[in-house]
């Protein structure tokens, strides 16, 4: 099983951190085989809520769902990898091996709506990780809650890199009907093996086109993020990514530039020395140019697009072939007027 971190790097809470010692086991190739391939473990979460609320002024949507906590895609440069450290685990190999599934989030969503304070407004899915990653195809949360939104006529948008979004096109195509769903497939690469080392658990990129395709053709409102941008590595596939998201039947396209926070950091770091080694020198070099001499930037206004000639010369880009290709349509309003407020117990009766 391939990762795309090979490290376990210290959590930033804890004062102790243990390092294993490998001094006795240098010939033992099975033993540190398995260390390089951790199984993915399933842990069951009890939390009393799963939408979440931001006022970020660099997000496109207030509140988000996420049914799972940490990414069995195991994206090297997954910027959510931090936040695994606050439930106890690292930002490496525990993030993509230690995954947190939400086993209420269709109750705790249903409660959400029946809140007499709730105002209806767009919940993103995958806000933090991606709500069609393996796990769902085990636990299904993602597509209960999408059950409860189509019942409740609440709008969604959702962000995937995983063509199993297309499962669930029986309820994403009476969703679009009533103009309650926005869908973007994020594609990073048009190359599989790069594919396959950066995001090693995703669907292929071709996959990926596919299912834009597949929602086009069901008249699901579909676009494409170029996401991330790593400068030195994929920038220049830009424009054929957007050609392709095109013939697909994309309606919009956007972009977003790496973002290496925290502990980020040093996972992407280790992958680029490791994976890429002729290209590290360059790549790092170019992130800086777009980071005012860093390799990451939390300044608001900033940290989506970055700075700089260089970061100048990408938004230019994209901007000229996102024109080309009528890829910078506004997707239809999502309706927020339909939305009926459930019973947050369907099976308990009411008193009165």
């Amino acid at each position: 099983m391939r990762h795309g971190s090979q490290l376990n790097p210290p959590n930033r809470f804890e004062a102790v951190h243990r390092e294993i010692d490998l001094e006795h086991v240098e010939w033992g190739d099975e033993y540190l085989r398995q260390l390089e391939t951790r199984r993915i473990e399933y842990i069951f979460d009890n939390s009393k809520s799963v939408v979440s609320e931001n006022n970020s002024p660099d997000i496109p949507f207030r509140y988000s769902l996420n049914p799972y906590r940490g990414c069995a895609h195991g994206c090297s440069y997954c910027y959510a990898r931090n936040t695994h450290e606050y439930l106890g685990y690292n930002a490496g190999l525990d993030f993509e091996t230690r995954i947190v599934v939400k086993r209420d989030a269709p109750k705790l969503f249903r409660e959400f709506l029946s809140r007499k304070s709730w105002q209806p407004e767009r919940i993103a899915f995958s806000g933090v990780t991606d709500c069609y990653q393996p796990a769902e195809r085990e636990f299904r949360l993602t597509r209960q809650c999408l059950e409860i939104a189509l019942e409740c006529r609440q709008p969604v948008s959702i962000v995937t890199k995983n063509a199993l979004v297309i499962r669930d096109l029986d309820l994403l195509k009476p969703l679009a009907e009533l103009n309650l769903v926005h869908v973007f497939l994020s594609v990073t690469t048009l190359d599989p093996e790069l594919a396959r080392v950066m995001e090693p658990r995703t669907s292929i990129p071709a996959a990926r086109l596919r299912a834009v395709k597949m929602l086009a053709e069901a008249n699901v409102p579909a676009g494409v993020m170029v996401a991330p941008i790593i400068p030195g590595l994929n920038d220049s596939e830009m424009p054929a990514i957007l050609a392709e998201a095109k013939a697909a039947g994309a309606e919009r396209a956007s972009y977003i530039m790496l973002r290496l926070p925290l502990t980020v950091e040093p996972v992407f770091m280790e992958w680029l020395e490791r994976t890429q080694p002729d290209k590290r020198a360059r790549v790092e070099g170019r992130i800086r140019n777009t980071r005012d001499g860093n390799l990451s930037s939390s300044k608001f206004g900033e940290r989506m697009r970055g700075s700089g000639e260089f970061a100048e010369q990408i938004k230019n880009m994209f901007q000229v072939f996102v024109r080309k290709y009528g890829l910078d349509q506004k997707l239809p309003p999502l309706d927020c007027s339909q939305f009926q407020r459930p019973d947050p117990d369907p099976v308990q009766l009411k008193l009165f």
